[in-house]
């Protein structure tokens, strides 16, 4: 079942809240591969926000390979399910071939990751 919760009081905007919450969803299994999800419209009109902001979300949870859109037939979870291990994992790969290029040591990218999870 889809259910989600949008908070006024969150720093993070709305599209954001949307697509972290069905991530959330994806990795706890409550939202399995081929799970339709709401309209673009009718998940807007469920929330009370704009539709673009749902269109956006989708677009980025697309992108991302959790989402994919089947046409007139609609959106689903992804057959795939959850990528987003494997897109951390091959950013962080990449991260460390950039530093090494770079010449830096292993404790500076260290150093760079913690200031920017800040």
């Amino acid at each position: 079942m889809f259910h989600v919760e949008l908070s006024a009081d969150s720093t993070q905007p709305p599209y954001e809240q949307l697509r972290m919450a069905v991530i959330e969803q994806v990795r706890a299994g409550t939202l399995t591969a081929g799970t339709k999800i709401p309209t673009v419209r009718a998940l807007a009109a469920d929330l009370g926000i704009a539709p673009n902001t749902v269109a956006r979300a989708y677009r980025e949870l697309e992108a991302d390979g959790v989402l994919e859109t089947r046409g007139r037939q609609g959106s689903f979870i992804a057959s795939s399910g959850d990528p987003t291990r494997d897109i951390a994992g091959r950013a962080a790969v990449e991260y460390v071939t950039t530093i090494r290029r770079l010449g830096l040591a292993d404790s500076d990218a260290i150093d760079f990751v913690h200031r920017a999870l800040g």
